[in-house]
């Protein structure tokens, strides 16, 4: 291990993140009453061109008087290669209260864009007062995004979490597919005349958790766009958690319950965790550095796996 200890990321549960357009006002309390931990009012790529400036005072209004609970309330603004992007920033930031706890910043591919949008919020912070920091989530989109990972990780005091956009980030690695997430039909292996599907974001979401787990960021997977495919959401997302991200986005409400299920750890994993911390518990005061638990070799670094698991549990608990 470094001397350099590895940074703990928020905690906060972050199971779920609902996306709703801030054009349709309609979701907007329906959102808030929803099992998702975080809320994603969107400004961007569900938001129309010609409706831009009426979502910004949608979404302002929404923040300013819609109750909102315990939700962690998070703004995905236009990209920084619109003209857009300021807009959301200096009107959220000046109009909006204090409610607001996150901006979601799109297609991120280096530092220097998160650096830019940190610049304007802290100097809005300064000039209006505001006492609670916004934190910050990007979206890896690109392949400059993918290569600039650990950089943008490590790019703010303001970095929270950091999701992959599955859509986005295959057009800009030119992929052959058009589906965003999950497995693809055209990726395979092939084993006497049986075909074995591997997973194409796999070796994404791998960079994207290292990075994010080096500096103290959490890391979440994106959409998947087949609402309509609940095993093929949940292959994606155990996928996911067992790699060691800590949440997915829903972009249909009936995603929320998906994801809440494979991102909390069941009572048994719970239970077996706890089991092995006693187990070892118990070793350590025989002066044994590991022992046995149901046939299997357990040791210190099955004391950090349990724990893992443990704290993610009373942390969903305690919310």
């Amino acid at each position: 291990m470094s001397f350099r200890l590895q940074p703990t990321p928020p905690a906060r549960p972050n199971r779920c993140q609902l996306f709703g357009p801030g054009s349709n006002t309609k979701l907007f309390e329906k959102m808030a009453a929803s099992a998702a931990d975080v809320i994603n009012l969107d400004l961007e790529d569900s938001v129309s061109p010609s409706d831009k400036d009426v979502a910004r005072a949608n979404v302002i209004q929404a923040i300013n008087d819609v109750d909102w609970n315990s939700k962690y309330l998070s703004v995905r603004i236009n990209g920084l290669d619109t003209p857009y992007w300021y807009k959301d920033v200096v009107d959220v930031m000046e109009q909006a209260g204090d409610r607001i706890d996150q901006i979601m910043i799109p297609k991120v591919g280096c530092a220097a864009d998160v650096y830019a949008v940190d610049a304007l919020v802290t100097a809005i912070e300064r000039a209006k007062g505001r006492t609670k920091p916004i934190t910050f989530e990007v979206i890896i989109e690109s392949a400059a995004g993918i290569a600039h990972v650990e950089e943008i990780a490590a790019s703010s005091p303001r970095m929270a979490a950091m999701s992959l956009g599955a859509a986005d980030f295959a057009a800009s690695m030119g992929m052959q597919t058009t589906g965003i997430g999950g497995t693809q039909e055209n990726y395979y292996m092939l084993h006497r005349d049986t075909r074995h599907y591997s997973d194409p974001w796999h070796w994404a979401q791998t960079a994207i958790v290292a990075a994010c787990r080096t500096h103290g960021v959490l890391p979440v997977d994106g959409p998947f766009g087949d609402f309509s495919d609940d095993e093929g959401y949940r292959a994606q997302a155990r996928r996911s958690a067992t790699l060691g991200m800590v949440g997915k986005w829903a972009i249909h409400p009936k995603q929320i319950a998906l994801a809440n299920e494979v991102f909390t750890p069941s009572e048994e994993a719970v239970a077996e965790a706890r089991e092995i911390l006693a187990a070892m518990e118990d070793a350590k005061a025989r002066g044994e550095g590991a022992t046995v638990y149901k046939g299997r070799l357990v040791d210190i670094a099955s004391i950090k796996q349990a724990e893992v698991i443990v704290r993610q549990s009373e942390m969903i608990a305690a919310s």
